[in-house]
């Protein structure tokens, strides 16, 4: 790699804030960058989800254009400010938060767009952050902790190879995110038909209700169902109940390199395995699993707020295990197919029977016992089956993407400080 040069950061770009807004502003008019875009996502997203009512004035002056590096200027804590996030195009319309800072570029060869992305996320950059972010009750970047900045880069067209590499194999990731998404729509939608519109393929393979399958009302569900259908409770179709394990005496955090998954791990169907998750010792992973117990077709099933997050294992374990907020929930297979038992778990009744029944005066969350008592319309072990020889290659593409995007982000994170410090090169 090409020597390294230290530039100031307040000399290749310049500082402005972000948009100082109404709530009579929010949600309508033109593209906005909100807070979570910026800290969630190493570029700018193509399509900004929200939306803000700006003025022309506003639109021209708190503009995104490409080559833009928008900073998060507050955190509770220290190691999560001036996450990063980079224009890669222009953004007609769109102002940017307040609890941002824009960083435009004031040259266009000395620092690569895409190359910055990743430097301004390395933990060399993130140290230097670190170092001199000012500490209150938040933690906030201001126009002098900038000035003070320095950045090691090099040459120009090594940013560019390096940029380049990192970006296509951001991009991979994205893309997989997107199928993974999709399969997920469908994967509910298909529920959906099956268990809440009760369109399953009849005798004659057509939809039973929009064939005129008989319907017959039931006093529990307080819904028609079909007829030779009834009303069971979860604890009927289910064979296990069960949680991880906290550390009290227990086993001790920090240790090792296998993942402590706890329910900010589990999120829209997936783990996220990163460096946001405890780690901890082969033996504590081992104490852990004798209480966990997990296998292939449980359903990890989060107790707290955000209650009701699922995900279903497909693989056995080898490298991380659960907390107490984490119930772990096995099908009784002699009543049900286990990727039935995932989908009912994660639907749109059971969210809101967890989000009426959830109690507490700090972190709202359910019992295993009012979980059990949650009612289902049950059309026995054969329609689970049917069910599941659609549903099941969806969910295997799904893990198998996942389990890409796992190897795709951690060579990426891998090669990162690899390619900073020049222990490789990109010909």
């Amino acid at each position: 790699m090409s020597k390294l040069t230290k530039y100031r950061f307040s000399d290749l770009y310049s500082m402005s804030s972000g948009i100082s807004s109404t709530k009579e502003q929010a949600g309508h008019g033109a593209p906005f960058l909100s807070f979570s875009a910026v800290f969630n996502n190493y570029f700018v997203p193509d399509e900004l989800a929200d939306l803000m009512d700006a003025s022309a004035k506003q639109q021209e002056t708190y503009s995104i254009k490409k080559g833009d590096i928008f900073l998060t200027r507050t955190s509770e804590v220290v190691d999560e400010l001036a996450m990063s996030s980079v224009a890669t195009q222009d953004y007609p319309r769109a102002t940017y938060s307040g609890f941002l800072k824009r960083l435009r570029p004031t040259q266009n060869d000395i620092s690569y767009p895409k190359y910055m992305a990743f430097y301004l996320r390395s933990s060399l950059f993130r140290k230097t952050m670190t170092n001199n972010a000012v500490m209150t009750l938040r933690a906030s970047l201001n126009e002098d902790i900038f000035s003070y900045l320095d950045l090691l880069l090099p040459d120009f067209d090594t940013q560019v190879k390096v940029g380049d590499l990192l970006y296509a194999i951001d991009q991979k990731i994205e893309v997989n995110a997107r199928i993974n998404h999709e399969l997920g729509l469908m994967t509910k939608t298909l529920y959906d038909y099956w268990f809440v519109q009760f369109d399953f393929p009849n005798a004659d393979g057509k939809p039973y209700k929009a064939s005129g399958g008989q319907m017959l009302y039931n006093k529990t569900l307080k819904r028609d169902i079909p007829v030779d259908w009834e009303a069971r409770n979860l604890d009927s179709i289910l064979s296990r109940s069960g949680t991880g394990l906290n550390p009290r005496s227990n086993f001790k955090l920090g240790e090792g390199s296998n993942y402590y998954v706890t329910i900010k791990s589990i999120d829209n169907g997936k783990i996220n395995l990163d460096d946001k998750c405890d780690r901890i010792s082969d033996e504590s992973l081992t104490i852990i699993n004798n209480r966990s117990d997990l296998k292939v077709g449980d359903v990890l099933f989060t107790s707290i707020q955000p209650v009701g997050e699922t995900y279903f294992i497909q693989e056995k374990p080898t490298n991380w295990n659960i907390n107490e907020s984490v119930f772990t929930l096995r099908a009784d297979t002699e009543q049900v197919t286990s990727e039935y038992f995932y989908m009912l778990l994660s639907g749109q009744e059971m969210k809101a029977y967890t989000k009426q029944s959830s109690a507490g005066s700090i972190h709202k969350g359910i019992r295993h016992g009012v979980l059990k008592e949650f009612i289902l319309p049950f059309g026995g072990k054969e329609i689970t089956k049917e069910f599941s020889k659609v549903l099941s290659p969806i969910l295997k593409k799904q893990a198998l993407i996942e389990k890409e995007n796992r190897v795709l982000s951690e060579t990426r994170d891998w090669l990162l400080p690899m390619l900073m410090n020049g222990q490789v090169t990109v010909k």
